[in-house]
């Protein structure tokens, strides 16, 4: 299925934490837009700060995969310290948005070891003003968690974007 959403673990098995089940409507993702997300993850490893994410984006254009840069924090970009990245956008000792309040999901670090998971909720996604690459097409995520230089979490999705 070209175009359409998917999902896959791409870490070695032995990762501490794994992706159960993710899903996303509609497709293509619209933006702005609904967007309804449902998913469950398990963790066998708590997960503490400096959480490092590795992200590589690539936009399909015709039969090529082109890797997209990072540009002002958007792109195949590397997140050093995702726990601090996340204190700013929610202020510590400030309740998790919903709907991570409701289904006790941790919107701080560290994240207990335990499985987690989000029935079908619904997120405006708003009319941001993204770069004109960054707009309609297809594209691949693959995204990588590690602390200390170790693999924590590897997780590759594929989705299309219309705007």
């Amino acid at each position: 299925q070209v175009g359409g959403f998917s999902w896959e673990n791409c870490g070695d098995r032995k990762n501490p934490v794994v992706l159960q089940s993710l899903s996303v409507a509609p497709d293509p993702i619209s933006i702005p837009g609904s967007l309804r997300v449902s998913a469950a993850v398990s963790s066998s490893k708590t997960m503490a700060s400096p959480l490092k994410a590795v992200l590589v984006v690539e936009k399909a254009l015709g039969d090529l995969w082109i890797q997209l840069p990072c540009i002002d924090d958007l792109g195949s970009c590397t997140y050093n310290d995702v726990c601090a990245i996340l204190d700013n956008l929610i202020p510590p000792g400030t309740t998790c948005p919903e709907p991570l309040l409701t289904y006790g999901i941790p919107c701080h670090c560290p994240f207990k070891a335990g499985s987690y998971s989000l029935p079908a909720s619904d997120f405006d996604l708003p009319d941001v003003e993204l770069p004109a690459w960054m707009t309609n097409g297809n594209y691949r995520v693959r995204a990588a968690v590690s602390s200390g230089g170790e693999e924590l979490a590897c997780v590759k999705l594929a989705f299309s974007l219309q705007s």
